[in-house]
């Protein structure tokens, strides 16, 4: 599992429900939903019986302020219109404006879902998500882009005797301002494609 050498003084641990459910400040940038859905890529095959499209090779989906990029992305089309698109690599990336502010929301995975009904976006395996210079880690990590709510889960054990894997979150205090205090020299800020070195 993907982890990070910042971790939480055991004095100033929230509770895991806090963990799993980080309440929003704002909302997603409310006019990516209205936008046409935009891809390039390599190659595409396009299965209209099954309305199903396989784009690969350096695949870039966009939205408005909204981009997700992978090696490939598989995109569906329900019979109401509609799509529901899965991207996958070795990190496939996210990224998002939020509503009113200059920050976006950055989510990195191996696979991440996305379905445009509901406006959510799964992502699985070493999953990461980064709201200025707070961050969440975990094996699975569902964000709502109408509410900006992450719900985030460990893995299961490796072995029997091995404890589940568990949830990390590094979260920055607020200036009196209400801006994010500046990052531990330790803490390298977050970019495409990297990894948080694993930690004991």
């Amino acid at each position: 599992m993907c982890q990070t050498k910042n971790k939480l003084p055991l004095e100033s641990l929230l509770l895991p429900a806090l963990l799993l459910l980080w309440a929003p400040t704002s909302f997603a940038e409310r006019a990516d939903h209205d936008m046409p859905i935009n891809l390039e890529a390599d190659q595409v095959l396009v299965d209209d019986a099954k309305q199903v499209s396989t784009f690969t090779g350096k695949v870039r989906l966009s939205q408005g302020s909204l981009l997700i990029r992978g090696d490939k992305i598989v995109v569906k089309q329900d019979k109401s219109g509609f799509m529901h698109a899965t991207a996958y690599g070795k990190t496939a990336e996210f990224r998002q404006k939020r509503e009113g502010l200059d920050g976006y929301v950055e989510g990195y995975g191996e696979r991440i879902e996305y379905d445009t009904r509901t406006e959510t976006f799964n992502f699985h395996v070493q999953a990461r998500l980064k709201r200025g210079q707070d961050e969440v880690l975990g094996e699975h990590i569902t964000y709502n882009a109408k509410t900006e709510i992450f719900r985030v889960s460990g893995g299961s054990a490796s072995s029997a005797d091995a404890p589940p894997q568990r949830v990390r979150a590094v979260l920055q205090p607020k200036s009196k301002e209400g801006t994010a205090s500046t990052p531990a020299p330790d803490t390298p800020p977050l970019t495409p494609g990297e990894n948080p070195a694993p930690t004991e």
